[in-house]
């Protein structure tokens, strides 16, 4: 089932998540993993977080190896944690499911490793590096309530906002016009 995916300023994306405990992990949580897959790659996108759909729980899809030619190879990341992290690197034209129409360099750690638990509540690690990394470090933050654009300048932050705004109202007026009159 594809899942709507919230978009700025939607003020559920700036809540923090709970952690997920081993007694939630049944078929609805499941179910929900399987959603998720299913959004990230209609979107389409390389992760995606619970906050992202409106579920404040520590919980991460993502599949940064998609390729047309050698298939899908998703990731499940419950309670997501970033162990440890090196190196600043730019992290380029970084975008985001819930921030439609923008992309923005953003300064990432270069290397990251990441301890979660498994579908079948084991622990696994995962080292990272560039894109890997930035999309683990990306996904943590949304369920930390942090976006993407609070990592670039205030001058560009500001000028998205007023953007966003701007395309909100223009699709307010263009819904209202098209009501039926009576």
């Amino acid at each position: 089932m594809i899942l709507e995916v919230l978009k700025f300023p939607d003020a559920r994306l700036r809540e923090t998540a709970e952690p997920i405990l081993e007694s939630e992990l049944d078929d609805s949580l499941r179910a929900l993993v399987q959603s998720m897959i299913e959004t990230m790659y209609d979107e389409p996108g390389i992760g995606l977080a619970a906050t992202q759909i409106g579920v404040a729980k520590r919980l991460v899809v993502m599949d940064v190896n998609y390729d047309e030619d050698q298939g899908r190879d998703p990731r499940v990341l419950i309670n997501p944690e970033i162990v440890l992290a090196e190196g600043k690197i730019i992290s380029p034209e970084e975008g985001c499911l819930s921030v439609p129409d923008f992309n923005a360099d953003v300064r990432r750690s270069q290397r990251v490793v990441v301890r979660a638990r498994d579908l079948d509540w084991k622990e696994v690690e995962y080292e990272g590096t560039e894109l890997e990394a930035f999309c683990y470090q990306h996904e943590v933050d949304h369920l930390d309530g942090v976006l993407f654009i609070d990592h670039i300048s205030k001058l560009k932050r500001d000028l998205y906002i007023r953007r966003r705004k701007k395309q909100l109202r223009r699709e307010q007026e263009e819904d209202a016009s098209s009501l039926p009159t009576y």
